[in-house]
């Protein structure tokens, strides 16, 4: 198979993590005789300080003339004072909406191996397994207008949010999908007793529901949905929410597992271009360092071979390897509690050379033959 890859490392630890899931890559392509092309392009801070803009045209191009795309992370005190459309987050939000990746997925799964390193208590988090489906191109963060204002001689500010009703569809469409393959159990999170868009998104979720009588929905306050998260969450199956909710739900959940180093996400688009990236940000303050944790962009990886390639097997191997890396005792220096921490590039070999196991992938490929 030949597929092309666009690689957007970002800012900060992303350069760091993409190159050793380009790595991973790789030995891949090396093992199960693919060849994957990979082609650069700059985004955010990086994109702003060569180019003035933080998405240029020439990365669009090369994205969309691409079959997947993997980020690492925008973002960085440097240009914090910048004006608002030179932030380096208006790079990754410009490409949400010039893709139309309007469905972002989090796997939210817990390692056996390392269960002590989550906050909860281990009775709480064993066997956690849920997927947080967030819209990702309407509401807050795209509504206008946006700006500061005068309100009655007064010095002011409006957000506006704004969703279309197929905009509310397609995502609500995306997380029943998901269920149906998984334990049939939807839980939709609103406001629906204060916000009319939530009012409008419950309405939206019971006829969506009703074309899927085999999953059951759940209506469930952002608030106590935030609770549950901690109080019990091996009761998720298929969480869906609006962006803004989606978004500090999903960074909420994602310490269930112990760090951020560790969850992959995909963003979809109705037209087959999905993009792959770690849920954790830039990091500046340990950028360069050759310690950050490349796990979740090395997952997102896998989660790019199976989504956007069908690749089943290979992204097994991946994920396998991964899970041996870690029973093995191998930690980087976020999970490391006895100061005894791996580095980022040593964990990407020890996961490469996992993958070069051949009986391994052998067994792995006869499970699914």
């Amino acid at each position: 198979m030949k597929k092309t890859i666009a690689l957007l490392p970002g800012d900060g630890i992303g350069k760091e993590v993409v190159d050793v899931t380009v790595d991973i890559l790789k030995a891949i392509a090396e093992h199960f005789h693919h060849q994957f092309q990979f082609n650069y392009g700059l985004i955010g801070g990086d994109a702003i300080d060569q180019k003035g803009t933080p998405l240029p045209e020439e990365t669009i191009a090369i994205c969309k003339d691409s079959d997947a795309i993997i980020l690492g992370a925008v973002g960085g005190p440097k240009w914090d004072q910048n004006p608002m459309e030179l932030r380096p987050e208006r790079g990754l939000l410009a490409l949400r909406k010039e893709l139309d990746l309007f469905a972002n997925l989090r796997p939210i799964k817990t390692f056996e191996s390392l269960l002590d390193s989550s906050p909860l208590k281990k009775e709480y988090v064993d066997g956690v397994d849920f997927v947080i489906v967030r819209e990702l191109t309407g509401g807050l963060y795209f509504g206008k207008p946006s700006e500061r204002i005068v309100h009655e001689g007064e010095d002011a500010v409006v957000d506006t949010l704004l969703y279309k009703r197929y905009e509310i569809e397609r995502i609500l469409v995306s997380a029943f999908e998901i269920a149906s393959k998984r334990r049939k159990h939807v839980t939709s999170v609103d406001k629906a007793n204060v916000l009319e868009s939530s009012r409008v998104w419950r309405e939206v979720a019971e006829e969506v529901a009703a074309r899927y009588p085999d999953v059951t929905l759940e209506h469930m306050l952002v608030d106590n949905a935030a609770m549950q998260l901690i109080r019990s969450p091996k009761q998720f199956d298929v969480i869906v929410t609006e962006n803004m909710f989606g978004d500090i739900l999903s960074d909420e959940a994602s310490m269930i597992t112990g760090s951020l180093g560790l969850l992959s996400s995909a963003s979809l688009s109705s037209s087959g271009l999905h993009l792959f990236e770690p849920v954790h940000g830039s990091a500046p303050d340990i950028a360069g360092k050759n310690i950050a944790n490349p796990i979740a962009t090395i997952l997102s990886a896998a989660m790019m071979l199976r989504q956007s390639f069908g690749l089943e097997e290979e992204a097994k191997a991946i994920e396998k390897a991964v899970d041996n890396v870690l029973n093995a005792g191998n930690r980087t220096a976020d999970l490391a509690e006895d100061g005894k921490a791996v580095s980022t590039k040593q964990i990407g070999e020890e996961i490469k050379n996992a993958l070069g196991d051949d009986h391994a992938i052998l067994n792995i490929m006869e499970a699914y033959s």
